[in-house]
């Protein structure tokens, strides 16, 4: 008895460090971004790089204005969400409710394997497939446009999208769905009243965990939107090259020279990215519980 209680806190003990770790780990990554993103402002306007509308590192004076950045990220990643939140909700209801069981077992691990498909490859799939095709279709100078960001960031974001919403439709009670049915409700009825309201919690955080992967990602805008850093307009900036945040700094870091303004500029980019991100995460969980405090109700 008294050996297993030293075992148990043994493993406790060794969860809490790892624990700590964790949040020390965090706590050091956001001091360096945000310590290294700061200096910038020494000699850079922080009004002028939030509101600038140019970011031209090599021009005297540099540029580092934020917006051309931050609009290009927000248009790719809401022309992403636009697309693959439908599909990815119909696609969870037809595996949840409507698909044969052995037709949602072919189908699921296939969702699985979009999930594990590297970055580069989604880009190379783009650039050399998606890019063309909308070329030749909207007879457009350039393919490579924010628009090709959006499609390939969509079929990123669907495996997430899909698997979370998928997760919270099975969690609906079975009772729910009997109740309604026994009530003379249709099967449709069922999920668009009793199935989708009571995994809405779910689903919602899905849609959060999908923006979230949609705005973080790199290599595969890098390579399909052109990287022009031009303020797009809207809607009409779906069709022009942009350059997003992630691709800016993916792009840039390798050739700076440690400690310049330009250097700092990139981690200021970094803050902005990370704080964003961190916003989406805190509403999604808000979402969460906001929905779970009214089932509980």
């Amino acid at each position: 008895m008294l050996h297993r209680r030293k075992k148990e806190k043994a493993i406790e003990s060794t969860l809490l460090i790892v624990s700590g770790v964790t949040v020390v780990a965090l706590f050091l990554l956001c001091f360096f971004l945000f310590r290294e993103g700061y200096l910038l402002f020494g000699d850079y306007s922080l009004f002028s790089f939030i509101t600038g509308s140019s970011w031209y590192p090599s021009s005297s004076p540099a540029k580092f204005g934020l917006l051309p950045l931050l609009t290009g990220s927000l248009i790719v990643t809401a022309g992403a969400i636009i697309l693959s939140v439908p599909l990815g909700i119909a696609a969870a209801v037809y595996i949840s409710e409507l698909a044969d069981p052995r037709v949602a077992q072919i189908i699921k691990p296939f969702v699985e394997i979009l999930a594990g498909i590297p970055s580069v490859v989604y880009g190379f799939f783009g650039l050399v497939i998606v890019v063309p095709l909308l070329q030749d279709m909207l007879d457009l100078p350039t393919g490579q446009t924010a628009l090709a960001g959006s499609i390939m960031l969509g079929m990123m974001a669907l495996p997430t999208i899909i698997s979370v919403s998928e997760d919270a439709i099975n969690s609906v009670p079975t009772a729910l769905k009997e109740g309604s049915l026994a009530l003379g409700s249709t099967k449709w009825q069922t999920i668009y009243r009793v199935v989708l309201p009571a995994a809405l919690s779910g689903i919602s955080a899905a849609v959060m965990l999908g923006i979230g992967r949609a705005i973080g990602e790199t290599m595969t805008v890098m390579m399909v939107t052109g990287n022009t850093a031009i303020i797009p307009g809207v809607p009409e900036g779906l069709f022009d090259p942009v350059r997003t945040m992630t691709a800016t700094i993916a792009l840039e870091m390798g050739e700076v020279p440690q400690g310049s303004d330009h250097f700092h500029a990139l981690f200021a980019v970094g803050s902005v990215l990370f704080i964003i991100t961190f916003i989406i995460n805190l509403i999604a969980d808000s979402v969460k519980k906001k929905y779970r405090l009214k089932e509980a109700a």
